[in-house]
């Protein structure tokens, strides 16, 4: 395989020598070097490179007008970041390239090291690959009819991925997520269909397709003697729709199932269009028994007000301040403080997007209650699920 060509923008002379040996010890690197983002921006006009890497701080152009320049190129490469500074400020010029569509390969607290150099070459192999992968979905038809039969048929599915109690490791809950197991195209992850259920006003219609799947596979796991809680992805604006706590609670009742066993996740993605709507929604789904969830806390709309004023009964930190925690004093800060103040308001904590077992020592040390991620598991069907609730032993009745 040909060497990945890289442009370092870097105004101090010994980092250009220095940068130069850590590359060519990792091996597989075609390396150039310039002083300043306008000499980088004149190289990438002349030529392709894979990797830019670039300090924050340098005179005249700094990084972060560099990111902005960079985003305005047609067929940027990928980025890396690398700084004396702050780890909040590297992440924060992340942020800025990652909001503007660029791909962040890397984000590196000076001295450059070997190791770091080789992640930012296996983060070029897996975009390489991506790139030479057959794009198996190119001729998918989101057309509204399409949806609403692979909504009414049983194509798009409930897949459960199971919440772990970091307290003592059993299987305490489970997230229900949506999958479309398409005839032609094969499985299809949220990404490539939820956009399209959204702009067609079909939210609704998914979530009572979610909740009636999660009734039955409840009903499947009660036989074999689990009764296990499931969460379900709630869109926040769908409470504008002043009879869906109705709507959702006579469901349940029809499929001889408790609102207790059903925990609604309120996503950060949207709010609704009156203050008035959220909280009268939220106050009657606990009101009729359901479970609340403050989802994706920590982005979005979430505030800490919302956290007390809502009558919620667990907050779901999202996965931005949970992956690479054991790595981020910062990240590991304001998990402490989230896990402390839920535990101070009489909150469920639980963690997602824990990738490593470094990341999970730090959950268990903060004392967060649960955690859900691929480590733990991916999504899976409600059979499988069984045979995982096998596997991890009797669990205990709900509460």
């Amino acid at each position: 395989m040909s060497a990945y060509r890289v442009l370092i923008v870097e105004d101090h002379p010994f980092q250009h020598e220095y940068l130069i040996n850590v590359f060519q010890a990792a091996g597989g690197f075609d390396v150039d070097v310039v002083w300043d983002g306008a000499s980088a921006l004149q190289r990438l006009a002349r030529q392709r490179y894979d990797l830019l890497l670039s300090d924050l701080m340098m005179p005249g152009m700094d990084g972060v007008q560099l990111i902005q320049q960079l985003a305005r190129l047609q067929a940027p490469p990928a980025l890396a970041l690398m700084s004396v500074a702050s780890r909040r400020m590297l992440v924060g010029a992340g942020q800025v390239a990652g909001n503007l569509g660029l791909t962040v390969a890397g984000l590196i607290s000076k001295p450059v090291r070997e190791p770091q150099v080789r992640t930012l070459r296996d983060c070029l192999d897996k975009l390489a690959e991506q790139v030479r992968a057959p794009c198996c979905h190119r001729g998918l038809s989101l057309a509204r009819e399409n949806l609403v039969r692979a909504l009414g048929n049983g194509e798009i599915q409930a897949w459960f991925q199971p919440k772990k109690s970091l307290h003592d490791g059993r299987i305490v809950g489970a997230e229900a997520l949506a999958r479309w197991v398409h005839p032609v195209e094969g499985l299809l992850l949220p990404r490539e269909f939820l956009g399209e259920i959204e702009r067609l006003g079909l939210e609704t219609r998914l979530l009572t397709c979610i909740l009636a799947q999660t009734l039955t596979a409840q009903a499947q796991w009660a036989q074999l003697g689990y009764r296990l809680p499931v969460s379900i992805n709630l869109p926040t604006h769908l409470l504008d729709e002043c009879d869906l706590v109705d709507r959702l609670l006579a469901q349940v009742q029809q499929g001889d199932a408790e609102p207790r066993q059903i925990t609604f996740e309120l996503m950060e993605s949207s709010t609704t269009q009156l203050p008035s709507n959220y909280y009268a929604g939220a106050c009657r789904l606990r009101m009729m028994g359901f479970g609340l969830a403050q989802d994706d806390f920590g982005k979005g709309f979430s505030s800490y007000f919302n956290l007390v004023s809502t009558p919620f009964n667990e907050v779901k930190i999202d996965r931005s301040l949970v992956h690479g925690c054991a790595e981020n004093e910062s990240l590991a800060s304001a998990l402490q403080s989230i896990v402390e103040l839920g535990r101070k308001l009489g909150l469920t904590t639980i963690a997602e997007g824990a990738e490593t077992q470094a990341d999970l020592a730090v959950l268990r040390r903060i004392r967060c209650d649960q955690v859900q991620g691929f480590l733990i598991s991916q999504g899976v069907t409600a059979d499988k699920f069984s045979a995982l609730l096998i596997e991890d032993g009797p669990a205990p009745a709900l509460i």
